[in-house]
């Protein structure tokens, strides 16, 4: 299965992604967190050509904007996979972008946010509203909906 967290930076991608996969790990899942941010040419397909490649019974979690259509449409071609549309308001997104060790510049995030064409989403998660534990919940109640089966070890 893979699972794609997009929106724009500073939604809160990175945090859900790595609570996700923690948990998972955890569970006795294999899963494989893959970020946009660990390649700076090419990204989207690259990200594609990573994720495509994935052990089979591997859960790949990929953490993108996503926000051109184009790439959406390129990982639809991908299967199992879904979307999971990560948001929050515009001021939240430019205050986490200047709390992080490296900010992109604010007027990217402006970009960004502006021209993110919204995808067909599995699950949609606002967190201005949702805590990042509930979020993650959500997310594996929605994989359990998808007909992931938890592994356990032991």
């Amino acid at each position: 299965m893979i699972v794609v967290i997009c929106g724009p930076p500073g939604a809160g991608k990175t945090t859900l992604a790595t609570r996700l996969r923690k948990t998972l790990a955890a569970r006795g899942q294999p899963t494989e967190l893959v970020h946009s941010d660990d390649y700076s040419r090419r990204t989207y397909d690259r990200l594609y050509e990573r994720v495509r490649d994935a052990a089979a019974g591997t859960i790949a979690i990929v953490d993108g904007t996503f926000y051109r259509r184009s790439w959406q449409t390129q990982f639809r071609t991908l299967s199992p996979l879904r979307f999971v549309h990560v948001t929050a308001s515009l001021e939240t997104c430019l205050e986490r972008n200047r709390e992080r060790d490296d900010p992109i510049d604010e007027q990217g995030v402006h970009v960004v946010y502006r021209e993110f064409s919204e995808p067909e989403a599995d699950v949609r998660i606002d967190t201005d509203e949702c805590p990042a534990d509930e979020a993650v919940a959500r997310i594996l109640a929605a994989m359990g909906s998808w007909g992931w089966v938890e592994s356990r070890e032991g």
